[in-house]
């Protein structure tokens, strides 16, 4: 079961991360400005919801699955990205606090004035968001327990 669960979940990572790739890669091309068109604000709300669907999925999903497939003790949410920082799937636990304040931030904000002024944070956060869910999916293929 837990690493049926894992396995699933791994799956489901890598089709949410070929999404938030798709979605960064097209905002990376329009880059920060001072006025975006209709179509490049839909480009960003796409980044925007699919920085926040993964990182959830990453963190709440994947990184419990893996908590528990090694037989890790269900602890808070410190403790899973704890763990993951652990088995080095990122290199600085700061990133993933600015990260979860970023996806907070995003969740949060309604108008599109204010969401634009998190735009260069999305898309410098977006980027070690795809390293790390490489880095994750990386790390669950290269255990032989699993």
């Amino acid at each position: 079961m837990n690493n049926d669960l894992l396995t699933y979940n791994a799956d489901l990572l890598k089709k949410q991360l070929r999404w938030l790739q798709h979605s960064y890669t097209q905002a990376r091309e329009i880059g920060i400005k001072d006025h975006y068109d209709i179509s490049e604000l839909d480009i960003y709300e796409n980044l925007s919801s699919r920085f926040a669907r993964t990182v959830d999925f990453l963190i709440r999903k994947v990184f419990r699955s893996i908590d528990d497939a090694e037989f890790e003790p269900q602890g808070t949410l410190i403790d899973v990205v704890n763990n993951a920082h652990k088995r080095n799937l990122f290199d600085n636990i700061e990133d993933i606090r600015a990260i979860k304040d970023l996806r907070n931030a995003i969740a949060h904000e309604y108008i599109d004035e204010e969401l634009e002024k998190l735009f260069e944070d999305l898309l410098n956060y977006s980027s070690i968001v795809i390293k790390i869910s490489e880095s994750t999916i990386n790390y669950i293929k290269t255990q032989s327990s699993f």
